[in-house]
């Protein structure tokens, strides 16, 4: 089973920061998709939002037009000064997990977190925060392909594999590429509530939350020909019967398999057990009522396969931190927003 980390709840209701600034980091040798990632979340224009939305702004850490893949030569305006102007800064992936990162560059991140500015890494960009010694003794992740190099280079971390993303606050690490946008969607969550993330993620045509603990990869991302014709009508069953009590011994029968070929095929497509994924599809389902309709939590915690309102709760605290009456007293009707 996948390593579930605790990532920052919202406990009270979202305030937008004191600091709107984003600060996206470029540097010779950018990683397109992550900068990418970083813009299209917080520099694109987005006036429905209101005056609280985000700025945003880049700073070079080296002189001159920086290259990046495919030929691409880019000029930016600002450089690391524009850092201690920062309410948070993104390092969107770095040149190589084993490139030396800049003195200037680690005094500038330093002095922006002493401001009190947050530091958000996208995959590779966790070894450029590392190498600022602010992320001693706490948890945080990366790609998998880079997890044995960061506990090797960084003995005093905690490198947690098999997560999208670690929230510590005012340190933010996520894995592969991809998860960049898991990360910064949280972020916007974190912020703004849960309408504003909903809106963002719509506009990117991606999910707004995949759970924290979900693995990075699955073995099988895409589940063989003559398997995938069975679990893929599984998985639509599974969500449209949640309410149902499912045992392996149903799921496995519906997919034609014995049950210990079903869970091993299982693991591989989803990267975690039935009943890890079940608790995470009921969870999802039971945020959604909760924000979306007027429903008693006795009547969503039956719908959702809870049973009663006992069982909900506990499980909503231990996996969100939260209980679903003050979740719903946050996010009630946002999501239409």
């Amino acid at each position: 089973m996948p390593s579930i980390v605790k990532f920052m709840p919202n406990t009270q209701s979202p305030e937008p920061p004191t600091n709107p600034l984003v600060v996206a980091l470029a540097y010779d040798g950018l990683c397109l998709f992550e900068f990418g990632v970083a813009y299209e979340v917080f520099g694109l224009p987005r006036p429905e939002m209101g005056d609280d939305w985000y700025d945003y702004a880049v700073a070079s850490s080296d002189a001159g037009d920086i290259r990046a893949p495919g030929g691409l030569r880019i000029a930016v305006d600002g450089g690391l000064e524009v850092l201690q102007q920062a309410g948070t800064v993104i390092v969107p992936g770095w040149r190589s997990a084993h490139a030396p990162v800049p003195k200037d560059l680690v005094g500038a991140l330093k002095a922006a977190h002493a401001n009190g500015a947050r530091l958000l890494s996208i995959c590779s960009g966790v070894f450029v925060l590392a190498a600022t010694g602010l992320l001693h003794g706490k948890k945080v992740t990366t790609h998998w392909r880079y997890t044995e190099a960061l506990r090797e280079r960084h003995p005093e971390l905690e490198v947690v594999p098999d997560v999208l993303y670690v929230d510590e606050g005012q340190i933010l690490t996520s894995a592969g590429s991809a998860a960049g946008i898991d990360l910064c969607l949280h972020l916007v969550r974190r912020d703004h509530g849960t309408a504003a993330a909903n809106s963002v993620a719509r506009r990117l045509v991606v999910p707004p939350h995949r759970d924290g603990g979900q693995a990075q990869y699955s073995e099988l991302s895409v589940p063989q020909p003559h398997e995938g014709s069975r679990l893929s009508p599984l998985f639509d069953d599974l969500r449209a019967n949640l309410q149902t009590p499912w045992t392996i011994y149903d799921l496995s029968r519906r997919a034609g398999m014995s049950e210990r070929t079903f869970l091993r095929r299982f693991q591989a497509a989803t990267g975690t057990t039935p009943a890890r994924w079940l608790l995470a599809e009921r969870l999802r389902r039971a945020r959604q009522l909760l924000e979306d309709t007027t429903e008693t939590v006795d009547r969503i915690a039956d719908r959702c396969g809870f049973g009663t309102a006992t069982n909900l709760r506990h499980h909503f605290g231990r996996e969100l931190g939260i209980t679903p009456t003050s979740y719903r007293k946050q996010f009630r009707g946002l999501a239409q927003a």
